[in-house]
């Protein structure tokens, strides 16, 4: 058979490659992924970021329109309503937060993601990488990536995946347990597309300490309320 085959090819490469998601091995790890359910609703909102800075602002935009979060009118769209990477900030509550002009300059840390999302609404719990041991995190992924009524959005070092850069924050959407690799939607799609990687790697690459905070990077767990 056709999946097997290619599975096993899989499986046969270095631990500490990337699988871009468009390679045949990157559409067999989905099709053989029990802990999928995020993939659906977050693929029909994927958005590439509107500029170098707001890697977090397009992922909390896919975040709340996957959720179904009521969203305002969408400029340009007459009576349409969605969150877009301009409307997300149109609240003064999440102004008060972090306004558009500081994102762009700057990005945002873990903690101010999370604040973000809660200024939406939504129940969002920032965990900094260096409280999860690698048990605990692959438990945290494959529960939330188990069914659709969560999401789970990471703060990465790209260099501890091999990839150049540095800090970067993207949804995940799907867990191979028999690779023990984790799907990124990486909203930088101008630069990398979405890839496997293993769930060890991405666990020291959210432990990197961010320099604008001085803490771990980590995860943020979003849930509506």
């Amino acid at each position: 058979m056709v999946l097997p085959a290619l599975l096993s090819r899989a499986l046969a490469q270095p631990a500490a490659a990337t699988i871009p998601l468009p390679d045949p091995r990157g559409q067999t790890l989905l099709l053989q992924s029990v802990d999928r359910a995020d993939y659906g609703p977050l693929a029909e909102q994927f958005l590439t970021q509107a500029n170098l800075a707001y890697c977090g602002v397009a992922s909390m935009v896919m975040v709340l329109n996957s959720l179904a979060v009521p969203a305002p009118a969408a400029a340009g769209y007459g009576s349409y309503r969605f969150w877009t990477q301009e409307n997300v900030f149109e609240a003064a509550a999440t102004r008060a937060v972090l306004s558009p002009e500081v994102v762009a300059r700057q990005g945002m840390t873990l903690q101010e993601l999370g604040d973000l999302l809660v200024s939406h609404g939504l129940q969002a719990r920032a965990i900094h990488g260096d409280r999860l041991s690698l048990p605990q995190f692959r438990l945290l992924v494959r529960s939330n990536l188990s069914q659709s009524r969560d999401r789970l959005l990471v703060n990465y070092d790209r260099k501890a995946l091999g990839q150049a850069g540095g800090g970067h924050i993207s949804p995940l959407a799907a867990y191979n347990a028999a690779t023990d690799r984790v799907l990124i939607l990486d909203v930088a799609r101008y630069r990398y597309p979405s890839v496997w990687v293993p769930l060890a790697d991405l666990w020291q690459a959210i432990r990197t300490t961010d320099r604008s905070s001085g803490r771990s990077r980590g995860v943020v767990v979003v849930r509506r309320i």
